[in-house]
């Protein structure tokens, strides 16, 4: 395999961290970019240069606030002073919140989508210059199975943002395919233990219509889906196999790198949706006559590839 220079945001915890400590185990350069890197997540820092020196891999962590652009060109400026280039920029970072849609002031729901779909458009920003000046590199969106598959209530806010950053990303791979940047989009299913996700989830500000909720019909209701989202998901389930399924995408011959991979123990379904929906985009693609969108060119020494619609 060879070597590439990887940046991966959100890798405080959660998939992100595991994700940068498997490509770094692959033999990749990692970096693991989160907020705060002198304060809060100063012990995360410490943990990835722990983990770097224990297993003797290069993994490095990168101060990087999605929330502003100039953290994020300042991190994409550091990279490729570097390096000389980024071959692969992973969308993993995001927030998830709990409770009754309603009960949610409106300012979180900009701060969700300003953290799920709003940041990675910054990154986006500082990185895809480089991207297309190299003529090549891969986009990969950590996107959620709540998207296209069943999904329970009381997750309203982070379901909707992930749904906007998926149609985004979308959106993006038809206009860099030209560009020889690939796109792949993740869907992990709803992993109710090994991350934190669930545990520091946000909650409704509007403490008086939450508790409207309580005491009436829905009372017990956020325990009730809970327990049931988690009753659907297998004892063997691992996070960890979003981490390999990532690595298995890096390690994927350039042009032939699939569009969609779902990582969803629970079978919510959105697999067989996600055929239909991205199998549509495909044949309408074809029809207008832009159907190269689908890959991206490959150079002449090179096999032609697999149509990914």
């Amino acid at each position: 395999m060879n070597q590439q220079i990887v940046l991966v945001t959100g890798a405080s915890s959660g998939f992100g961290a595991l994700a940068a400590r498997a490509l770094a185990d692959a033999g990749h350069t990692v970096y693991a970019s989160m907020r705060d890197t002198a304060g809060r997540n100063a012990v995360q820092v410490e943990a990835a240069r722990a983990y770097a020196r224990e297993h003797r891999v290069d993994l490095r962590a990168l101060e990087l606030d999605i929330a502003s652009q100039a953290s994020a060109d300042a991190a994409i400026a550091h990279v490729v002073a570097a390096h000389g280039c980024l071959d692969v920029l992973i969308h993993n970072a995001g927030h998830m919140a709990f409770g009754p849609a309603e009960a949610f002031m409106p300012e979180q729901y900009a701060q969700l989508y300003d953290t799920n779909v709003v940041g990675s458009q910054r990154v986006n920003r500082a990185a895809l210059p480089q991207l297309r000046a190299q003529g090549r590199g891969l986009l990969l969106w950590v996107s959620s199975s709540s998207v296209r598959g069943g999904t329970p209530p009381y997750l309203a806010p982070y379901f909707a943002a992930k749904a906007a950053m998926d149609s985004l990303a979308v959106s993006y791979a038809g206009e860099l395919a030209r560009w020889g940047i690939e796109t792949s989009i993740v869907m992990p299913g709803a992993f109710t233990s090994g991350t934190h996700h669930f545990l520091n989830s946000g909650t409704p500000a509007d403490s008086a219509r939450n508790a409207d909720y309580e005491a009436g019909v829905a009372a017990g209701f956020g325990e009730e889906i809970l327990g049931k989202l988690a009753g659907t998901v297998p004892e063997d389930a691992d996070v960890a196999s979003v981490a390999e399924a990532i690595v298995e995408i890096v390690a994927s011959p350039y042009g032939r790198r699939p569009f969609r991979v779902h990582v969803d123990p629970a079978g919510d379904g959105c697999d067989v949706v996600s055929a239909v929906g991205d199998r549509i985009r495909a044949e309408f693609l074809r029809r207008v006559g832009l159907g190269d969108l689908l890959g991206v060119r490959l150079p002449s020494n090179t096999q032609p590839q697999r149509d990914r619609g």
